[in-house]
């Protein structure tokens, strides 16, 4: 559902609109807070729902994640605001889980159910029937009918079915999970088992309910903006486009900085020495034969697969820092007394900022969704900016960052640009379901001598979970960016310092 503009989405940038104009705003916090989904939801009746109070409940849990806390039990007599004085902060604020799902808004889809829909023809043949291997089909007026007791889910009836009048109806948001990590609880609504969830935001980006949703940090960034301190943006590789068709690259830095921030680099820098880096870890360590393949370290909620469901393979992960962090560390060795926030497409980025096991160096995390609420909120439109700010930083390479394959094609060139005699083999998977297939095959020895690129989301970085537009369109818009760069590919010496464990 990416690039259209449903009421899922316009609702979740309302939100964040709300929040920062708190942020920007409000007198009194608390009250203000209050009355939000009184204003949000200032209508008689409800469209989508079955009534307003409903909506308002639903509204009130967003306003909630946004700013960072978490969402009320449903047994309990918890406040709105409960938690809003911890929250209200000018430093990272992060109280885990990440993504979680609104009970209210959970629409209990069907997770796995066979139906019969009103195109059967009533055919003489009843292939559904003669196909079925429990007998679960019948006959009644002459349509088929099938009894859920008796049916084991096989779909023969489905593929057998010639006016496919059989539908197969299965939860959108399991669909998408590729980790198994969306559940049930005791009345049918979906749940999220965090001790198998990689944070991908797939499925909050697949629900058409809107109700899965990722915690915020506008609300304290806003705030951190506000106190004065220096604040310097890093901005990932697929952030081209993402803010509408005319704002260029030194528009967007121009918006950035009519937002507060000091300054504005691009992430794609990091990528460049991690490129690097990358190249160097394969050509000494899987091209002598001390690794059996290299896995790519780029992606948090790729590398948080490996951990999660392949720790024999942690091992093979790359030890370049990630684009995010090399930037960030980067930034503050010639800014000591900044703060780094890091706007990107995706959800697990505000994982891997939060991590302790190695120093980040990243005070905040923002989408590209979250930055258009900030940018709505001051009334910045960034395609009315005049004065454009340049922005030439990385190279093609870094900047190929931002679609699958590109973190790849990156290493694998500077392979070949500087180490012209080594041979490299190059994999790379998109979605979690097909990372866990290739690391299935890694682990059983058939990928000896590769590289292998893993990124969580279909698409690459432009189809994350907090983009505003369609994936073709963001992977021609990136692709056109890294043909613009003045240099292709990152020099060599780039590499030299940006090691590290990256788990």
């Amino acid at each position: 559902m990416r690039g259209i503009d449903t009421q899922v989405r316009k609702m979740r940038r309302r939100i964040f609109k709300e929040v920062a104009n708190l942020a920007y705003n409000s007198k009194n916090l608390k009250d203000d807070m209050e009355a939000l989904p009184y204003k949000i939801i200032n209508y008689d009746e409800s469209e989508y729902r079955e009534n307003i109070y409903r909506e308002r409940a639903i509204v009130r849990e967003r306003l909630r994640l946004a700013m960072g806390l978490s969402l009320r039990p449903e047994n309990l007599p918890v406040h709105l605001t409960q938690g809003l004085e911890e929250s209200n902060i000018d430093e990272k604020y992060y109280e885990p889980p990440l993504m979680q799902v609104i009970p209210s808004a959970c629409n209990s889809c069907p997770t796995n159910h066979y139906q019969v829909t009103d195109k059967c023809m009533g055919c003489v043949a009843h292939p559904c029937r003669e196909v079925c291997p429990r007998g679960a089909i019948s006959f009644e007026n002459g349509k088929s009918v099938i009894d859920q007791d008796k049916c084991i889910k096989c779909g023969k009836c489905k593929a057998i079915c010639p006016y496919d009048a059989i539908s197969h109806q299965v939860r959108p948001c399991a669909v998408a999970c590729g980790v198994g990590a969306i559940e049930n609880d005791e009345k049918g609504r979906a749940v999220i088992n965090n001790e198998k969830c990689v944070s991908c935001g797939q499925c909050m980006v697949s629900c058409p309910f809107g109700a899965i949703a990722d915690k915020s940090q506008i609300f304290q960034l806003i705030r951190a903006l506000q106190s004065g301190r220096k604040i310097i943006a890093q901005i990932a590789p697929a952030f081209v486009g993402q803010f509408g068709p005319d704002v260029t690259p030194q528009k967007l830095k121009t918006a950035l900085k009519e937002l507060g921030f000091t300054d504005v680099y691009e992430t794609a820098i990091g990528a460049d020495m991690g490129a690097v880096t990358e190249a160097e870890h394969y050509v000494h360590e899987v091209a002598t034969g001390k690794l059996p393949f290299l896995l790519t370290s780029c992606c948090p909620s790729w590398s948080m697969l490996a951990k999660k469901f392949f720790p024999e393979t942690i091992d093979n992960i790359s030890n370049a820092l990630t684009p995010m962090v090399a930037t960030a560390r980067k930034i503050k060795e010639e800014h000591p007394d900044a703060q780094v926030v890091f706007i990107g497409p995706c959800a697990s980025k505000k994982l891997e900022a939060s991590r302790r096991t190695v120093r980040s160096d990243v005070d905040f995390v923002i989408t590209f969704e979250e930055l258009v609420g900030m940018f709505e909120a001051k009334e910045i439109i960034p395609a009315q900016i005049e004065t454009e700010t340049e922005m030439e930083d990385a190279t093609g390479a870094g900047r190929g960052y931002g679609v699958a394959g590109g973190v790849a094609s990156a290493i694998e060139s500077c392979i070949r640009e500087y180490y012209p005699d080594v041979e490299v083999n190059i994999e790379h998977a998109e979605s979690l379901s097909e990372c866990k297939k290739i690391l299935m095959l890694a682990k059983a020895g058939k990928k000896k001598g590769c590289l292998i690129e893993g990124m969580a989301c279909p698409g690459g970085c432009v189809a994350g979970a907090g983009t505003n537009i369609a994936i073709a369109q963001a992977q021609k818009n990136v692709l056109a960016f890294k043909n613009q760069a003045k240099q292709p590919l990152p020099q060599h010496e780039n590499g030299t310092d940006m090691e590290d464990n990256i788990l």
